[in-house]
């Protein structure tokens, strides 16, 4: 065991200092290797990114929410949007029905919103921002990252006092900082409001929703003081359930409390939509199965046109070395030790390869970061994966090779040029 470690170890030698020699002939075998090997791990990792960042973003929207709105979310073929023209919108009173009847929700929001509003600050203004009406329970729904100040307090929501709490690209470009923004009155469509908290930023969503960035969010009972939601907006109810309650429990409550509410007979259809962040949840999955699949298939033809290269260069070596071999074999090297020692210089070459290709979408996804448009995380198991794919083949490419090297008859190798 320990000879043949030994012998393994002076292959392994062996193997470097051909690599040190032939340097053009080992970067043109390691460059097909780490090519294929970046595409396929880039591949893993920017679909896994857009994967990550797209569940994140479904996430703070609420995947236990149902959002209870008059127009459906879109839907397999035709969009029947004709069906949905007259439905009413849902209105605040709705909110109370809710709040008294449905047994399985925990907490239950009324909001609307409405962009190209202008808020101003003593000279300077910010146009185009969208204004956010909601009442009190909505922080409990939503994830609001406050970073300072603070949320609105129940008689605030309750009174409808003229506060507000601002989105970043507001405050950021308003005021020199989040703690300067606190306090202040601030112009909202021409109404004083005094700004009580201020959002930390969140950056665009892969998936669209609530863009908090660029919003003042307002109580409800102020807000429809400037906007009449019933004639200027699409307003909304947020119903969130209890953790002891699936969601299709509480869809199905909630659709029989409001279809009462609206005295609904049996025959007739809703009149309303309870959509849910979880539908596109399960979409998510097949869809990136299909986008992966597709994206190491690519990834595999560069892979394979490494690995004929490492083949080729794994023949030229074993001509160039056929004296050794038949030495090493008249002096009573096994043919297993010929083979390993081939197998072992192939799997070098593309270890090598895949390290560099692995190097390169580290580097890649550093770039990325940096931009902060885009969230790119290298998994270690895309790693592994690399690495273990660099090493499969490896001894795929270079078992021919090797075994031509074994089967050699020692005699005539030694005689050889």
């Amino acid at each position: 065991m320990i000879a043949t470690l030994k012998i393994l170890w002076n292959s392994f030698k062996m193997a470097m200092q051909e690599l040190r020699v032939n340097k053009l002939r080992s970067f043109l075998s390691l460059f097909g290797i780490t090519i294929g090997i970046f595409c396929i791990i880039a591949v893993l990792t920017l679909t896994g990114s857009l994967e990550h960042n797209i569940r994140k973003d479904l996430a703070d929207l609420g995947d236990d929410v149902i959002y209870l709105q008059k127009w459906p979310w879109g839907g397999n073929g035709e969009y029947a949007w004709w069906k949905y023209m007259n439905r009413p919108l849902p209105e605040y009173k709705d909110l109370k029905i809710i709040q008294d009847k449905v047994q399985s929700a925990s907490y239950a929001s009324f909001d609307f919103e409405v962009g190209g509003k202008k808020v101003e600050y003593g000279d300077d203004y910010m146009d185009g921002v969208n204004m956010m009406a909601v009442t009190h329970d909505f922080d409990q729904i939503q994830t609001l990252q406050i970073v300072g100040g603070r949320y609105f307090a129940n008689g605030e929501s309750n009174s409808g006092a003229n506060v507000a709490i601002l989105g970043y690209t507001i405050w950021d470009g308003l005021f020199p900082s989040a703690e300067a923004a606190l306090g202040k009155m601030v112009k909202v469509a021409g109404r004083d409001v005094k700004v009580i908290g201020v959002l930390k930023k969140k950056g665009e969503s892969m998936i669209g929703g609530i863009g908090y960035d660029n919003a003042i969010i307002l109580p409800y009972r102020f807000a429809r003081t400037i906007v009449d939601e019933r004639r200027y907006a699409d307003p909304y109810i947020l119903v969130k359930a209890k953790s002891t309650v699936s969601l299709d429990q509480l869809k199905d409550e909630l659709r029989g409390v409001m279809r009462a509410a609206h005295r609904l007979k049996p025959s007739v259809e809703d009149d309303f939509a309870l959509n849910e962040i979880s539908s596109a949840n399960e979409n998510l999955n097949s869809l990136f199965a299909a986008i992966n699949g597709g994206g190491i298939l690519i990834a595999g033809f560069a892979l394979i046109v490494g690995a004929f290269g490492i083949a080729n260069i794994m023949f030229v070596t074993v001509k160039e070395r056929t004296n050794i071999i038949g030495l090493k074999k008249a002096i009573g090297a096994r043919r297993a030790i010929i083979l390993m020692e081939f197998l072992l210089e192939a799997v070098c070459l593309c270890l090598f390869g895949g390290l560099l290709g692995l190097l390169l979408v580290y580097l890649l996804t550093v770039v990325i970061n940096m931009s902060g448009s885009f969230e790119m995380i290298l998994s270690p198991g895309s790693a592994v994966f690399g690495i273990s794919v660099s090493a499969i083949v490896g001894l795929l490419a270079g078992f021919i090779p090797a075994w031509v090297a074994s089967k050699l008859d020692p005699v005539v190798a030694i005689r050889s040029n």
